[in-house]
């Protein structure tokens, strides 16, 4: 699947919700989101317009390797 284009950090960080992240703070321009779900893990999202598909895949495999699922399930939701 292919990946948005034009996401920006909060809006990746609020379509994030639905797994369980939160925004427990914010630092500067990075948002700082955790979750306990499948155990506890934290991922570091800059607050920028549009994210750069680079790291919205890294992004991406690191919170579906946590979920245990696919990119692609988790860009389906």
């Amino acid at each position: 699947m292919r990946l948005p284009r034009d996401i920006s950090g909060i809006d990746l960080a609020s379509k994030l919700e639905i797994y369980g992240y939160q925004i427990p703070r914010q630092t500067g321009s990075h948002f700082r989101l955790s979750t306990f779900e499948n155990g506890e893990h934290h991922i570091t999202i800059p607050n920028h317009k549009e994210l750069r598909v680079v790291l919205l895949s890294s992004i991406l495999a690191d919170i579906a390797d946590h979920l245990k699922i696919t990119k692609d399930e988790l860009l389906e939701n």
